[in-house]
């Protein structure tokens, strides 16, 4: 006859003491017969000891054991102790001690108890590091725009090796395929404006001074920040998920193995594209917006377009399209380097794509509004 297998776990009683003693295999594929075999030991000790007694658990006898059994022989020994048996392990073969030593980490570390702090305290301790990563963004933001210099100079000098092929597709993606919901949001820009200025002036018996708002602001403000505003959202968001993604598929360091400069290959036919193509949409946007509150300005306030055409010539000068103009190159390229440093910055995973392409068209969006505001001091102390 064969030898009698033993039991994965049995117990023993002698002289008022227990032990239980395990055999053979403690891993995963007996996982539901020892979960049954550990609750019947629990169950025998409980019914015939009482509280204080000793029980030995005589582990001798494993052959292997895996996480599974760790998990059930410390669940065991747990439940034992719980139950008030002075519970101790004999015999368990030193190879397996520190997978036990692991599980019991794991199944019964206590994390640390969070420390309250006065709520000032943790207003500025936010702020402070609010403050802080500002700077370290700031100082982020000086050097790639100092990499871009470096790159912009290098090709100056060889203009031969300047991507002009990937100029010409991005301008082609930032200008071309922008022409439709750039001409529609100023259009309905100007509309809104000559509206409630014609709304709001009608009661002064002043509605021929809408065409002087709606020709000041659109050119001045309203037409540069808007499409800025626009190009932000659209092609600087695709320019840091682009470069993010490639980052994420090493391609970027690729470029590096190879010997290729990332910032030349990568940023600046994007950031060209962008300078080119922000003062032709900005351009484009102040003749809708202008054409916009003309139409609301005959159908809504009864003048004809040759009194807007008239009085809108009368109302602005030159300096007053120049203005805006000249500000949308500095946005473009403010644009740029924004979305494609946040770009550079992309970790690696999708969590952090998401992150810095939000990022990129919050801070675009940010330092556009604010760069406009500085440029509107500037103009007005140098009286243009």
């Amino acid at each position: 006859m064969g030898a009698v297998e033993a039991p994965l776990l049995a117990t023993v009683r002698r002289d008022g003491a227990f032990t239980v003693v395990g055999n053979g295999r403690w891993t995963a594929t007996q996982g539901r017969a020892l979960e049954g075999a550990v609750d019947q030991a629990l169950a025998d000790v409980r019914q015939h000891g009482a509280a204080g007694t000793a029980v030995r658990v005589d582990f001798s006898g494993l052959d292997r054991v895996d996480t599974v059994g760790a998990v059930l022989i410390d669940r065991l020994l747990r439940l034992l102790r719980e139950a008030g048996f002075a519970a101790r392990i004999e015999g368990l073969d030193p190879r397996f001690k520190p997978l036990l030593d692991e599980v019991e980490r794991g199944c019964h570390s206590v994390p640390a108890a969070r420390k309250r702090v006065a709520p000032i305290i943790g207003a500025l301790t936010v702020i402070g590091r609010a403050v802080a990563g500002a700077g370290t963004d700031a100082l982020q933001f000086l050097g790639f725009v100092g990499q871009v210099a470096t790159s912009f100079a290098r090709i100056a000098l060889k203009p031969q090796n300047f991507r002009w092929t990937s100029m010409v597709y991005h301008l082609e993606r930032v200008g071309l395929r922008a022409v439709p919901i750039i001409a529609l949001i100023t259009f309905l820009i100007g509309c809104i404006i000559a509206q409630q200025g014609i709304f709001h002036f009608r009661r002064f018996g002043a509605t021929t001074y809408v065409v002087d708002m709606v020709g000041v602001l659109t050119l001045r403000e309203l037409g540069v920040l808007i499409v800025s505003i626009m190009v932000a959202g659209r092609s600087g968001s695709a320019f840091t998920a682009e470069l993010g993604s490639m980052k994420m598929r090493e391609e970027v360091d690729a470029l590096r193995v190879m010997g290729f400069d990332p910032i030349e290959v990568l940023v600046l036919p994007r950031l060209v594209a962008l300078v080119i193509a922000v003062p032709l949409l900005t351009f484009l946007g102040n003749m809708f917006a202008l054409f916009g509150g003309g139409l609301v300005a005959w159908l809504y306030g009864a003048i004809s377009p040759e009194i807007f055409v008239s009085r809108l010539r009368e109302a602005i000068a030159l300096n007053t399209f120049e203005v805006g103009m000249i500000k949308a190159p500095f946005m473009a390229a403010i644009i740029g380097v924004i979305a494609c440093m946040e770009g550079m910055r992309v970790g690696g995973s999708a969590e952090s794509l998401g992150a810095q392409t939000t990022a990129a068209v919050v801070k675009s969006i940010f330092l556009v509004i604010v760069v406009d505001g500085l440029f509107a001091i500037f103009f007005a102390a140098i009286d243009m």
